[in-house]
């Protein structure tokens, strides 16, 4: 089993809390951890821009990354939401097992 970090920055705690829940009740995501909110600083239609967000943490299997994808793009109010994964190289392997039961579907 291949395990990912999902990464995305919602505009506020509601979204942020939005598109975790989705992700966990429709097993896309064993966990997310929704951080406290920071400062982006970014280059946006050719202008410098800073927002107040909320980052995401989501862990997942790379085998259904591309659902994983497609969810945070339907329940996200950016036009081009950042959607990063990072795989897990190493980690506790009863968390990681966890990881894989949790987010087991029939699609995935």
């Amino acid at each position: 089993m291949s395990a990912l970090i999902v990464i995305t920055n919602a505009p506020n705690r509601d979204v942020a809390l939005e598109i975790a829940h989705a992700l966990i009740e429709r097993k896309l995501a064993a966990c997310v951890n929704i951080l406290a909110e920071c400062a982006s600083v970014y280059r946006w239609q050719g202008k410098i821009e800073t927002a107040g967000e909320v980052p995401l943490l989501i862990k997942t299997r790379a085998a259904i990354y591309d659902d994983v994808e497609a969810a945070i793009k339907s329940l996200h109010p950016y036009e081009l939401p950042e959607i990063i994964a990072v795989p897990i190289e190493r980690g506790l392997p009863e968390y990681l097992d966890w990881v894989n039961t949790a987010t087991f579907t029939e699609i995935g």
